[in-house]
């Protein structure tokens, strides 16, 4: 079926929009914020069916891993390191998870991963090319 396997692959970061309105609206410690800004991290994503481990790389060697089946709930982190219980729900293509404090989607657009934030009406958008 379309779509399966579509997220799958290694991505780096290529750039984002609104990125210090967001944090600051989601309320992410200074040096948190000066760590995550222009930040190449890289998010490998492994697909099979309905199941992701969705993994992010920060320079300096820090990871974030979070596994998940689209429908159940599952144990998530978020970028500041807050463990919360999430499900994900997967609608045309777009992955989409209730954050505690903000709404977030990813989907493939033109072989890149794009991920969208929203909190309290600021959007932070995040795109990143493939690289493997």
């Amino acid at each position: 079926p379309k779509g399966t396997m579509a997220f799958t692959g290694k991505y780096e970061f290529e750039g984002d929009e609104n990125y210090d309105a967001f944090v600051q609206k989601i309320g992410l410690p200074s040096d948190k914020v000066e760590m995550g800004r222009n930040c190449k991290i890289v998010t490998e994503v492994v697909q099979n069916g309905n199941d992701f481990t969705w993994t992010q790389h920060f320079p300096g060697g820090r990871t974030t891993t979070n596994t998940f089946t689209v429908g159940k709930e599952a144990d998530m982190e978020t970028m500041g390191g807050k463990k919360f219980k999430a499900t994900v729900k997967m609608e045309g293509g777009k992955l989409i998870a209730d954050f505690p404090n903000y709404l977030h989607t990813a989907e493939i657009c033109g072989g890149k991963l794009v991920e969208i934030s929203t909190s309290s009406g600021v959007v932070y958008k995040r795109t990143s090319k493939k690289i493997a």
